[in-house]
């Protein structure tokens, strides 16, 4: 760890996050630009709302929409969406939100896509004092159920793409978009951590929301884009409920400083780096007892592998779960994105790296299949005291 690292300072662990774009983790690596940019306004005033509007035709510069808004972050922005579909541009009824009395209050969103991000989804909308209506089952959804979902009180409906959505049996975005449309309804994409700009809307979607501090690499915030008209309900709620999740100038500035770079990103540059970090790590991991490396594409379309790292315990000498947890103590703690370690595997992404850290990476991964091979019995925590331990673990900040 560099010696000027402020983690040190602040007596954090120096973690290395081979997981991705995380909130937990601090989402990514800002940009220099935006680092720049937040730096250089921090000490200044500005009109927050003509700031708004220089944000607004980058945003749209770069998606396609006709104008754009940057919030606190995009779950905020789940929230500031659904208000504006119930309000409109009707002031007094964004002053009263959550009372949503006389408004169309319900929100369609499909059972398969009402995921946790860290908190429900269905929460962001009950935020705005929306009712959740779901379509369809968990596992299944079709037109017809969505159909059947719409009501006269229907304000919006929302499609969630992310790797925590179920892959299988969902409405495709665009027969999802001619469903809701051939009622009327508008659609709200919620595409956080996304590569793609411009696709969503290109689909029919109203409005889509992206965070800014994922791959954009800003700080901390969210973005909408889409009409001109919508996009200007969803600003007013800064005059109600969206008060208190306010954007900064700080936040604002960082993520436009963010989007601009966006455009003279070195993509292929990214890709080739992640590839070397990818084939360091299974070479690291090639001829282990029990371990197999696959490269695998990015579930949502990403153009990102990550390599799965699945686990024979018999073999290997301990579990999937184990590993990763061991991976994450010690000096170098390693963060792996262990979301569904209880199949056998996680998985380790090269998008958030510091130079050379993929050696110590790897440098870690030997370390403990080493640890593990030389143990006299299998190191297998059971999998029900691994997911108690760590739920008692979030009632114990801030010991």
């Amino acid at each position: 760890m560099p010696v000027d690292d402020i983690r040190s300072h602040l007596g954090l662990r120096p973690v290395i996050n081979v997981s991705g774009t995380m909130t937990s983790l601090g989402a990514s690596i800002v940009v220099p630009a935006a680092v720049g940019a937040v730096s250089g306004i921090l000490t200044e005033f500005v009109e927050m709302a003509d700031l708004h509007r220089k944000a607004s035709a980058v945003i749209a510069e770069l998606t396609g929409a006709e104008a754009g808004f940057i919030t606190a972050s995009c779950s905020a922005a789940i929230s500031l969406t659904v208000a504006a579909s119930m309000t409109g541009p009707d002031l007094a009824a964004v002053e009263r939100l959550p009372d949503a009395a006389g408004l169309k209050d319900e929100v369609v969103i499909q059972a398969g896509h009402m995921v946790s991000y860290g908190a429900p989804i269905e929460q962001a909308i009950r935020l705005a004092g929306a009712k959740v209506v779901p379509v369809g089952q968990a596992t299944s959804a079709s037109a017809y159920q969505l159909a059947g979902a719409i009501t006269v009180r229907t304000a919006a409906a929302l499609y969630v793409v992310s790797h925590h959505v179920v892959e299988y049996g969902q409405i495709p975005l665009e027969i999802f978009v001619q469903g809701a449309h051939a009622r009327g309804i508008p659609v709200i994409v919620d595409a956080a951590s996304e590569y793609d700009l411009t696709g969503f809307l290109a689909s029919g979607a109203d409005l889509v929301l992206y965070s800014g501090h994922k791959f954009l690499g800003g700080p901390t915030s969210g973005i909408v884009a889409g009409s001109k008209a919508r996009v200007r309900d969803v600003y007013l709620q800064n005059r109600g409920i969206g008060r208190g999740m306010k954007v900064g100038k700080e936040g604002i500035v960082g993520t436009l400083a963010a989007l601009q770079a966006w455009k003279t990103r070195d993509h292929d540059g990214i890709r080739a780096r992640e590839r070397r970090a990818l084939a360091c790590w299974a070479q690291a991991l090639e001829g282990r007892p029990g371990v197999t490396a696959a490269i695998v594409p990015d579930p949502t379309g990403n153009p990102l592998d990550r390599l799965k790292v699945s686990v024979d315990a018999a073999e290997a000498r301990i579990t999937a779960w184990d590993l990763a947890d061991r991976l994450a103590t010690g000096n170098q703690p390693v963060i792996v994105r262990d979301h569904e370690v209880e199949h056998g595997y996680f998985l380790l992404d090269p998008c958030n790296l510091h130079p050379d850290e993929e050696f110590v990476v790897a440098a870690r991964l030997a370390e403990e299949l080493d640890v593990a091979r030389k143990s006299n019995a299998i190191i297998a925590t059971p999998l029900n005291e691994r997911l108690m331990a760590r739920e008692a673990a979030i009632l114990n900040w801030p010991d």
